[in-house]
């Protein structure tokens, strides 16, 4: 419980948590300190000078101030208000003032409200402008140094927040503004357009490009008539004083408000689950904004999250039914195309039996959608052939956390990653497939000291910052995870008395791993043997460890063996039901999680509970009214079984919602030749996706922001997301067109509000429980299990693991050796995976321009040093065949890549790189080896440009810094704290 103090404020004592800083204890108090350059999120940064106070008759920054027993302050006297005040003079010095005709005049100006707050009657220093153009040179935001107050927010944010190191401050320097690199243009330097910057920036100095003329009714005026009409205003002022001009923006900002709606909704690109506020003026996004409140991400975004959503608006929106006559696609009503739906599914059951039918949730799409989609499936159609895109990615690391503690889930939350004293990560370009958590761990290793082992094959941003970098053969993780293991029980660096009392066969998984000596695994993995000791070393005394992996471990062959052998890692060292520990499997998606977890799944219902389980089989019956013999006890098939048994004319007809599954399983050309042989097929989607093009109906579904619904993040964090727009033309939220299919077969459920049906799966998935659309209201959320009464689990296995004797389970191994491997003629191994600028197959983020700048071309990276031995210079075209077939591209060289392997990303050229992966996959979940495709490298006699442009963020130079250095402000001969006057105060 968090200490409680009192502290003397202008002579009227206040009470409140004790070590807060005093702006924030105050602002619970209802008093505003003014203030600028403090912000809840980045700390006290001391310098607008704008804060002033006293304590003991000294001058202090209020900012830098806590709360604590006994404190005395004094915000009243003459000289603190005096120092204040001339803090705000000295801001206004840098900053042009023209509020009324200034986009960001929308009540969330720090600046403009505090020194209305202030009552500053003129401004006393006359505005100069400094010898800089403004930089617009990033597609989606501008830096304006006129504007610049120099409070260090934005420097701040980039350095020990995102912690991308981009941006400082020249305060030494004549003329000081906020430098990217050192002083590059914004789009040629290392900033990877996060948006920290613009959303921590006080005023309108750094600002959305979406917002420019757009937020206001006079911000849309061309310069031409806004400069007369802000030196007429400057005019006035000097006569008539500031408050009547400062009264005139404020009406204007109260006119602006009812225009301006700010809506809370969650991020559907990557897993981590950003929340934030969508402001949007008509169909028109303005910005982005993420609030301190955001339970995952704070006030951090990505690239795509803060910037990518021009596909909401897109032309390309599909916006009514599409129905295939003899060949080409028509529109159609929605009565006609579901009324044909509804027909042709039935037809197919009836005629060929449930199981010739298959159905994939979306990933991307809402629990609620998810939940109808596999309700449909075995309720109506009587089949559990029902999956979603985790098949692809996720399963296997799944499988193996159920193998061993229990839970298909992250053991924790971001928060016990963030605190851990060593973050292992494997097989996860986490900087780019996951930037804000990536931040996170970026941030702890920098500020904390937090230790980071990287195990990749690839030289990726989190490699480079690794304490300890190890670069496997691929394909050989678990080796060195079990080498790891034995070392552990070798040299007393195993957690006996925690496997004593929470873990079953130590002694038959100690014997499991007599092969794995170091010898050994250094002479499979290629590690060095010193490094394997390092890392064993490092993660075995440690206090607590977190595991990070992702898809460069699940997309093997034995992709579900790997996991576990991570999982069993962490069992013997301790490292479950404590903070900061655990296995952390990182979701790709935005609800893969949340997918899964309601139902989507050949083999479970709703909260992971067995369909072959007759009391589970007997509870879901009961629940939706009907009797046991109803539902199948058959497992089904999962995607990509399904695709298979299309093929073969198994399976009959598929239903596929916001899934692009023509782009993402592998070995394209079997995945549309099944397509097309398929009797029907039903796509639901916002475009008209590869996978659409095989449809016989297309139905027109809405993005998140143009529904309400749940979504579940890679934390098991439940987070409800607000219908931001309308729905775009006649096109519908996917559980109003799931709810109404299921009527048009029989089945009236009668939903009118998504909340609805997470009522209904509440009540009968005991691991939601306790999950309400009440307990996630605004920025509130809930990690699984929940408890009847509403409590959560923020970090799992505290009391034990959810099996029959609570103990978790060590899972014995063998080493196996991959589905596909090299040989004389396929000689190179290839590697592929995301990129930060881009999603999945691109239908999301191909549709923003500026996505497209920063990565215009699709390429192959290749290694220098293969490079050398095969002449292969920067830009050089390359055909990459596989056993299957062969792609062409220009070629990257690149160190990030090393020796006989290649890396290839997913995003680029339709069908893409599954055109070249084959369909060899993990015999326990089936999830194709994507990671294992043998090529060779053919050099064609073709030169271009090369594909990245120079000024990519991965040629940038980032300077670090431990944040804004106000000390070099202050060391300045021409500066004099405040209530002084200064003469020349825009320079600092």
């Amino acid at each position: 419980m968090t200490k409680q103090c009192t502290i003397v404020l202008d002579g009227k004592k206040l009470s409140g948590p004790s070590g807060e800083p005093l702006i924030d204890f105050l602002k619970h108090q209802g008093i505003d300190l003014p203030h600028v350059c403090y912000h809840p999120s980045l700390g006290a940064l001391e310098t607008c000078d704008a804060c002033w106070v006293e304590v003991d008759g000294e001058l202090k920054r209020g900012c830098a101030l806590k709360s604590s027993a006994g404190l005395k302050v004094n915000t009243l006297g003459e000289h603190a208000r005096a120092a204040r005040e001339e803090g705000m003079d000295r801001l206004l010095a840098k900053h042009e003032l023209y509020c009324t005709v200034c986009e960001n005049n929308n009540g969330d100006c720090t600046l403009h409200n505090a020194m209305v707050d202030m009552q500053i009657p003129i401004q006393r220093y006359e505005f100069q402008r400094k010898p800089y153009d403004k930089d617009t040179s990033s597609p989606f935001y501008t830096y304006d140094p006129d504007q610049c107050i120099l409070c260090g927010r934005c420097v701040e944010a980039c350095q020990n927040v995102e912690v991308n190191e981009t941006l400082s401050i020249d305060f030494a320097s004549d003329n000081p503004r906020v430098l990217w690199d050192d002083g590059k243009e914004i789009n040629d330097s290392s900033c990877v357009h996060c948006g920290h910057c613009v959303t921590v920036c006080p005023c309108n100095a750094l600002m959305e490009n979406s917002m420019d003329g757009q937020a206001g009714p006079f911000t849309a005026m061309p310069w031409s008539l806004k400069r007369p009409m802000i030196e007429i205003v400057k005019q006035l002022e000097t006569t008539m004083g500031a408050k009547p001009v400062s009264g005139l923006s404020e009406i204007d900002m109260n006119l602006r408000q009812p225009e301006i709606k700010r809506t809370k909704t969650v991020c559907t690109y990557c897993g981590v689950g950003c929340s934030f506020e969508m402001w949007t003026r008509d169909r028109h996004i303005l910005k982005v904004q993420p609030v301190p409140e955001a339970p995952a991400n704070g006030i951090s975004t990505c690239i795509k999250g803060k910037f990518a959503w021009d596909f909401i608006n897109s032309e390309k929106r599909l916006t009514m039914p599409l129905v295939r006559d003899n060949g080409r696609f028509r529109e159609a009503s929605w009565d006609e195309a579901l009324d044909l739906v509804a027909r042709r599914l039935l037809e197919v059951r009836d005629r060929h039996g449930p199981d010739s039918l298959g159905f994939i949730g979306s990933s991307k799409g809402t629990n609620e959608q998810a939940y109808l989609v596999q309700k449909i499936a075995r309720l109506i159609i009587g089949t559990n052939s029902v999956d979603n895109s985790s098949r692809y990615c996720q399963n296997p690391a799944t499988k193996g956390l159920f193998r061993t503690v229990g839970y298909g889930g992250d053991a924790g939350s971001i928060e016990d990653i963030e605190q851990a004293e060593v973050v292992v990560i494997v097989g996860s370009n986490t900087a780019e497939n996951h930037p804000v958590i990536a931040s996170r761990i970026k941030a702890a290793q920098k500020l904390r000291g937090q230790k980071l082992i990287v195990v990749d094959p690839r030289k990726h941003e989190m490699a480079e910052r690794a304490d300890l970098f190890l670069r496997p053969n691929a394909s050989t993780d678990l080796v060195w995870a079990s080498a790891l293991s034995r070392y552990m029980f070798d040299n007393g660096l195993a957690d006996m008395a925690f496997l004593e009392r929470w873990v079953n066969h130590v002694d038959e998984y100690r014997q499991s791993l007599a092969p794995f000596t170091l010898e050994y695994a250094e002479s499979m993995t290629g590690i060095d043997r010193d490094d394997l000791v390092e890392a064993a070393e490092t993660i075995g005394r440690a206090n607590s460890v977190c595991l990070l992996w992702a898809m460069g471990i699940t997309q093997h062959s034995h992709g579900s063996d790997t996991s576990t052998a991570l999982s069993n890692l962490l069992l013997v060292t301790g490292n479950y039901g404590k903070p900061g520990s655990g296995g952390y499997p990182m979701r790709g998606h935005n609800n893969v999680q949340g997918a899964s977890d309601f139902g989507c799944l050949r083999n479970m219902y709703p909260g992971y509970e067995k369909v072959s389980d007759p009391d589970a089989r007997k509870r879901w019956a009961k629940g939706w009214g009907v009797d046991p013999e109803q539902l199948s006890d058959k497992v089904g098939e999962g995607n990509f079984l399904m695709v298979q048994s299309a093929e073969q004319g198994a399976i009959k007809a598929m239903y596929i919602v916001g899934e692009e599954t023509a782009y993402s399983d592998a070995n394209t050309h079997n995945v549309h030749s099944a397509f097309e042989n398929l009797d029907f097929m039903v796509v639901q989607d916002i475009f008209l996706s590869r996978t659409a093009e095989f449809a016989d109906v297309v139905l027109p579904a809405c993005p998140s922001v143009e529904q309400e619904g749940t979504y579940v993040n890679t934390e098991r964090r439940i987070q409800r997301a607000y219908k931001v727009l309308e729905p775009l033309g006649d096109s519908r939220p996917d559980w109003q067109i799931l709810t109404d299919l299921a009527a048009r077969m029989g089945y009236d459920w009668d939903y009118t509000h998504p909340s609805q049906i997470m009522d209904e799966c509440a009540r009968i998935a005991p691991m939601f429980a306790g999950v309400t659309y009440e307990r996630l209201e605004g920025w509130k959320s809930q990690q699984w299990p929940v408890a009847a009464d509403g409590t959560d689990s923020p970090l799992l296995y505290t009391d034990g693991f959810p099996n029959e004797d609570g103990k978790a389970n060590l899972h014995p191994l063998e080493w196996q050796e991959p589905e596909e491997s090299v040989d004389d003629e396929y000689d190179l191994m290839l590697d592929n995976g995301r990129m930060l600028e881009q999603f999945q197959g691109a239908n999301q983020t191909g549709r923003t321009a500026g996505l497209w700048e920063q990565v215009p071309n699709g390429f192959v990276e290749v290694s220098p040093e293969l490079a050398a031995e095969r002449g292969i210079e920067e830009g050089t075209w390359v055909r990459v065949s596989s056993r299957r077939d062969s792609l062409e591209f220009p070629a990257v060289i690149t160190d990030r890549v090393r020796g006989k392997t290649l890396f290839m990303p997913i995003h680029f050229g339709k069908p893409g790189v599954n055109l070249l992966t084959g369909e060899h996959n993990d015999p326990d979940v089936q999830t194709p080896a994507y990671k294992e495709t043998a090529v060779k490298l053919e050099v064609l006699d073709e030169r271009g440009d090369p594909p990245l442009p120079a000024s990519n963020y991965r040629y940038g130079r980032r300077i670090p810094t431990q944040g804004v250095e106000v000390a070099v402000k202050w060391a300045r001969r021409d500066y004099s704290p405040p209530p002084a006057q200064q003469s020349n105060p825009r320079k600092m």
